[in-house]
């Protein structure tokens, strides 16, 4: 089984095959700050989000599209591995909360879905070394309402 650092390295060597990224330039300022800070706590998913970070568009944040994933979005996002199918908001760790939906950028899945856009995937590491593929269906900057 490969560990996570080996599967976000074989990952990387793939970039063509990644969707693209985009990020303003205050988040990716502000996210290479936190991962740097991080690295020795969580070394995997800190050097898996700067990676992201140097592969990224940067814009200014008002010519972002609006189904692009960016700090405090909410996302509704499928793993394909298992069909299952989350809505949560992206927050910095401070902020996190899972029973509230909050899910800080410094977990894997976090990582994965910053700068993607509705309607691209991406796969990704697990927790375990394997890898499992997530598919960006909804982006808002408001929490999603119930659908009639």
């Amino acid at each position: 089984m490969m560990s996570t650092k080996a599967t976000g390295e074989a990952r990387l060597k793939a970039a063509d095959d990644d969707p693209p990224v985009m990020l303003s330039t205050t988040d990716a300022e502000r996210l290479a700050s936190l991962a740097s800070s991080a690295a020795r706590r969580s070394p995997e998913v800190a050097e898996l989000l700067l990676a992201e970070i140097d592969r990224a568009d940067l814009l200014h944040p008002d010519e972002l599209p609006a189904d692009v994933v960016t700090m405090y979005s909410h996302v509704e996002y499928r793993d394909e591995g298992t069909g299952a199918t989350r809505q949560v908001q992206l927050v910095y760790p401070h902020e996190a909360d899972i029973a509230l939906g909050r899910i800080s950028v410094l977990t894997l899945v976090g990582a994965a879905m910053l700068g993607l856009r509705a309607g691209h995937s991406i796969l990704w590491p697990k927790q375990d070394g394997r890898e499992r593929r997530l598919a960006i269906l909804r982006v808002s900057p408001h929490p999603f309402t119930p659908e009639a």
